[in-house]
């Protein structure tokens, strides 16, 4: 899987938001559903995390248009106001209920995180 990972650290935190994009290629079936049924319950799980973790100020989802052969399938964007609340979003409980089921579905991902200014 490819995995990127960038933090750009500024010295002004408190007023900087963080913006985590994850974007993931999924399998083209799994456990019976087709890889447009496995997006979608992919996309209820991830947004049902807004409600369940405080510091996940912002999230959309949205899917490929374009290049399937290409591109990923699936993308998050998602915002924090800072890297401790991002922190503790990735060991949240429920974002890792999410992170498991995604290894049975995902074939690839990439990541970046920086501050907004």
């Amino acid at each position: 899987m490819l995995r990127l990972m960038i933090k750009w650290k500024n010295t002004n935190k408190e007023k900087d938001m963080i913006k985590h994009i994850v974007m993931w290629t999924l399998k083209d079936e799994h456990n019976g559903k087709n890889k447009t049924e496995i997006a979608e319950e992919l996309k209820s799980h991830l947004l049902s995390l807004k409600s369940k973790i405080s510091e996940l100020k912002s999230i959309e989802v949205g899917f490929n248009a374009i290049h399937q052969d290409k591109n990923h399938d699936v993308a998050i964007v998602t915002e924090f106001e800072s890297f401790d609340g991002l922190a503790i979003y990735a060991q949240h409980p429920e974002h890792l209920k999410v992170g498991e089921y995604l290894k049975g579905i995902a074939t690839g991902r990439a990541a970046i995180d920086f501050t907004l200014e």
